[in-house]
């Protein structure tokens, strides 16, 4: 028998993410579970904030942002980011992060993620409870040691995490592959 629940614990997992805001100068970091991939070509995505939190607003009048991911050696620091606010902690000082100059975006990335998407905001959505700040990815930052030979992320080495219900889960195990499904046995990929 099914369980009714709240609509959104419904899709778990889900990743979690370091954004972070502001500037070099000026910055702070938001744990977020409210994000993903919304678009290819141009490439785009979105981090839903509460209008309460305290980055809110410096993204909100920088129209920047970076998703930093998460890997398993930095799960402690990313749920200090999520329980502590940036009006009275610095978190790149109090959790030992180090802000990075990013590329394209005035927004710091974090230098211990391995992978960070710079990201500029192209429409502010009102949700309810959060607004969706939709943006453009403008550029990936891939720590190189992660990349395969054939030039995908290996998650065997990169230690990826998402989230569930208050669970913090380690990524990484292969369960098949796009068209495995339909593959015919003899034929070759």
């Amino acid at each position: 028998m099914k369980q009714t629940w709240q609509p959104a614990t419904l899709l778990a997992p889900v990743p979690v993410v370091m954004a972070s805001c502001g500037t070099m100068k000026h910055h702070n970091i938001i744990t977020i579970a409210w994000t993903g991939i919304v678009n290819s070509n141009p490439a785009m995505t979105y981090i839903s904030v509460r209008p309460g939190r305290h980055s809110y607003n410096m993204i909100k009048e920088s129209g920047e942002f970076v998703i930093n991911l998460v890997t398993r050696e930095l799960v402690r620091k990313t749920d200090q980011c999520g329980v502590y606010t940036g009006s009275k902690v610095n978190k790149f000082k109090s959790f030992g992060l180090t802000p990075e100059k990013a590329t394209k975006v005035s927004a710091p990335m974090i230098k211990e993620s391995p992978v960070n998407l710079e990201c500029r905001v192209t429409q502010v959505i009102p949700l309810g409870t959060h607004d969706m700040f939709l943006a453009e990815i403008l550029a990936v930052n891939v720590d190189e040691k992660l990349i395969d030979e054939t030039g995908k992320l290996c998650m065997k080495k990169a230690n990826l995490v998402a989230y569930s219900h208050g669970d913090y889960l380690e990524l990484g195990r292969k369960a098949g592959k796009f068209g495995f499904s339909v593959k015919k046995k003899n034929m070759k990929p």
